[in-house]
């Protein structure tokens, strides 16, 4: 009998050319038609949720510390350091990944102070996983391409129940002191810019230590408890994580510029989409990352009929995941039948509101169409010759014209959303400031040009004559 041979899923081997000669690299993916204006009234943040949620999941955390505490060396420490566990190496989780795009809260600042802080609870290198994240969303499950293919073929089903033990922490921790060390790994020196490497050695210098710290605390007080209160969590609570993420892409396509072939959404009751933070909603969120977690639920009303059926309960999302996985451990070339229904009207790129395209007039300007066309709010693309350009509307009288395309992802910008000022990629949620176009959020860091914008009689126009600060758009 020959024997399977194991695909190369790092980012430095061969598939990653192939993924490029293929056309599967930073490529053009599936969009589901839906109205721009809902999408949009979908895109909006505020705090109140994000703020309401993780002061719950604090005060369960403090909660249930206190009670291992207070149980320690009881039958009761076994429950208390279970649910601890998992609110700190589970829940921490979606926390990281929701502040990671900066979508949980509208305040930028709230977004950032929680993020490193819920990487570290999970062995997460913050600026690391920040970049695998961005190549995640744009390569999902693109072999050579994506750094978070948690499920390689031809899987082993024995191997994959034991991430539920917490095995998986101990290579993520090994990568941290590596990275402390100063090497960095090939397959993240791939995707993180050499610019970010050195803080990259400092974080994870500093999570080592911390784990440390607690590890010879517990040698010298001769008693495991700060382990099992600091980095001991990230191991045994590791089961709730793996709970909610194996549902996302375990045992679906690969190579697939659809994500309804790759990503799976799972309807789950109130307490999981708690922990999960609407996560469950995955295919949603894969398609439009500026949507915040709380809006998925009714962004999945809004697109359900054009993706595949969502899956009814986690004990349906696991017997086909198992049986599939069981299946592709024979034939690692199995593919999971997946209802996908027919889209006449869906797209091949993020959703654009409203594609023109303008000339310029006999005295060198271009009319960008009527102001009230616009509300408050809106991006819109304007397309003059060869060149594309992003049209805001930030209040009723004030409107901004910039580059069109992001300087990161070389996506169209219209396609994402105006948040505070801030013109938001769709693809990494890296922002622009929509007066001055600076980089004001990574990953993007190069500028955008704008240019100056006139109300004439009711119309907006501009020489699109390149010029920093933005200027207001003021009636004439």
């Amino acid at each position: 009998m020959t024997a399977t041979v194991r695909p190369d899923y790092s980012l430095t081997g061969e598939a990653k050319q192939r993924a490029i000669d293929a056309g599967l690299a930073n490529a053009e993916w599936f969009q589901p038609a839906i109205d721009p204006a809902r999408l949009r009234e979908l895109q909006t943040r505020t705090n109140a949720r994000a703020s309401f949620d993780v002061v719950l999941w604090i005060a369960l955390l403090v909660g249930s510390g206190v009670w291992a505490y207070l149980s320690v060396w009881s039958w009761w420490s076994i429950p208390a350091f279970l649910v601890y566990g998992a609110l700190y190496g589970g829940a921490a989780d979606p926390r990281w990944h929701e502040m990671g795009h900066g979508t949980a809260f509208r305040t930028r600042w709230l977004n950032d102070a929680i993020y490193p802080i819920a990487s570290a609870m999970l062995f997460r290198g913050p600026t690391v996983w920040r970049w695998s994240h961005y190549r995640h969303h744009t390569d999902t499950i693109i072999v050579g391409r994506d750094a978070e293919i948690s499920f390689q073929r031809p899987p082993n089903v024995g191997k994959t129940l034991l991430f539920f033990t917490g095995k998986g922490t101990f290579p993520m921790f090994a990568r941290l002191v590596r990275h402390a060390f100063g090497r960095i790994d090939p397959d993240a020196a791939e995707f993180i810019p050499a610019s970010e490497h050195r803080k990259v050695v400092w974080e994870s210098r500093i999570i080592v230590a911390v784990v440390a710290g607690a590890a010879v605390w517990s040698l010298v007080a001769w008693t495991p408890l700060p382990i099992l209160f600091i980095g001991g969590p990230t191991v045994y609570g590791q089961w709730l994580m793996v709970f909610f993420g194996i549902t996302q892409h375990a045992g679906l396509r690969e190579n697939v510029l659809d994500h309804r072939y790759s990503t799976r959404t799972v309807y789950m009751n109130p307490v999981f989409r708690f922990l999960y933070l609407n996560m469950n909603y995955h295919v949603e969120h894969h398609i439009f990352p500026s949507v915040p977690y709380p809006a998925l639920p009714k962004l999945h009303d809004e697109i359900k009929s054009q993706l595949a059926p969502p899956l009814p309960n986690t004990v349906t999302a696991y017997r086909q995941i198992f049986t599939t996985l069981a299946r592709q451990q024979r034939d690692p070339s199995y593919e999971l039948e997946v209802a996908v229904p027919d889209v006449p009207s869906a797209s091949r790129h993020r959703i654009d509101v409203g594609e023109t395209n303008w000339v310029k007039g006999s005295d060198g300007t271009v009319d960008l169409g009527a102001a009230d066309a616009m509300s408050v709010g809106e991006l819109r693309r304007v397309d003059v010759g060869d060149q594309t350009y992003v049209l805001c509307r930030l209040s009723p009288d004030e409107f901004a014209l910039g580059d069109g395309i992001c300087t990161h992802a070389k996506v169209h910008l219209a396609d994402g959303a105006l948040v505070d000022g801030q013109i938001e990629c769709p693809k990494h949620n890296g922002r622009f400031d929509a007066r001055t176009g600076e980089a004001v959020r990574k990953p993007v860091k190069e500028a955008i040009c704008m240019y100056p914008v006139r109300r004439v009689g009711g119309r907006l126009v501009s020489d699109l004559t390149p010029s920093r600060p933005q200027q207001s758009a003021g009636s004439v």
